[in-house]
């Protein structure tokens, strides 16, 4: 059988699904051109990542589809409910990006603190004739420790965000209308861990308590976060959306951060992906990534081998 990984599958993914008798295309096809290719080519599994939508015609349009996989968490670019209503599989990897998603939020956090976002930008252009000037300008930054980071979501990437905000000595409070309380464990690499529990409190509380704010929700019929939101945090909070773009009004994002009320943000999602607005990839106070936040070689060798292991289980 033949499987399309059309955004992609990382080498270990390929080997494992080749070696359970599986032939592998990674060839990217062209949304429009998607129906027609797993038609043309008898593909019975189609992978995707965030870029690939798998919607009702593509569905109808493709009756020897037999899975259909997400190489991450969130599976808001499928028809989950219609596939499955087809006698479709869909699968996803839940657990394989969390850390690496994590990560990258306290690259944003750290970036955020210490400027390094604007300092990267400024040092090649200045760094060589106004260098008291930038020290002066990017030296006054702030500790992430002792502060408190909000969570909003604290599902398996909340939590692996929590963790490495206890590693760093904050504190972690936590928003979730789903999930009551949680322990969180953090493993050291001695074998010894520490276990907390973080029960999730209002979302309206966390934002008027919480220094430092990242959320980890799927795709949301409305904004979590608008002009509403902001007024009632802490002055000169800062801000991360990793997750899905979408979640924060971006509009209402910039005049908060021109204002002042918002220090500054960290943005790895945007509303118009892949054409993010001009006024967010321009401003000096957000730190920006394009839509990377499971893309480290480590994720994307859980995410193949997983999805390889789910594909193997269901059609050997």
């Amino acid at each position: 059988m033949k499987v399309l990984a059309n955004d992609g599958i990382s080498k270990s993914g390929i080997l494992a699904l080749e070696k359970g008798g599986f032939e592998v295309i990674t060839t990217k096809v062209a949304q429009e051109q998607v129906a027609n290719y797993i038609n043309e080519n008898n593909v019975s599994v189609i992978l995707v990542r965030s870029a690939t939508k798998v919607r009702k015609d593509i569905i109808d349009a493709c009756p020897g589809i037999k899975i259909i996989g997400r190489g991450g968490v969130g599976m808001d670019n499928i028809d989950v409910d219609y596939a499955k209503s087809k006698g479709i599989h869909v699968i996803n990897t839940p657990a394989s990006s969390s850390e690496s998603v994590a990560e990258l939020v306290f690259a944003h956090l750290l970036s955020g603190v210490r400027f390094l976002h604007d300092s990267n930008r400024n040092m090649p252009l200045e760094g060589d004739t106004k260098f008291n000037d930038l020290k002066k300008a990017y030296g006054n930054g702030t500790e992430l420790r002792g502060k408190t980071l909000g969570i909003v979501g604290i599902g398996r990437i909340g939590q692996a965000t929590a963790k490495m905000a206890l590693g760093l000595g904050m504190k972690v409070i936590a928003a979730d209308s789903f999930i009551p309380s949680v322990d969180v464990k953090v493993e050291f690499f001695d074998g010894q861990s520490v276990t907390t529990t973080i029960v999730p409190q209002s979302l309206e509380s966390l934002f008027q308590e919480a220094d430092f704010i990242t959320l980890h929700v799927p795709a949301q019929n409305g904004y979590i976060v608008t002009e509403k939101e902001f007024a009632t945090m802490k002055d000169g909070v800062g801000i991360v959306n990793c997750a899905r773009g979408g979640v924060i009004n971006e509009v209402d994002l910039v005049k908060a951060l021109d204002s002042g009320k918002v220090a500054f943000a960290g943005l790895d999602v945007f509303e118009n992906e892949p054409t993010p607005a001009t006024q967010l990839l321009m401003h000096p106070n957000i730190s920006l990534t394009p839509h990377i936040g499971a893309a480290t070689g480590e994720a994307q060798d859980r995410i193949g081998t997983e999805l390889a292991s789910q594909i193997i289980s269901l059609l050997s």
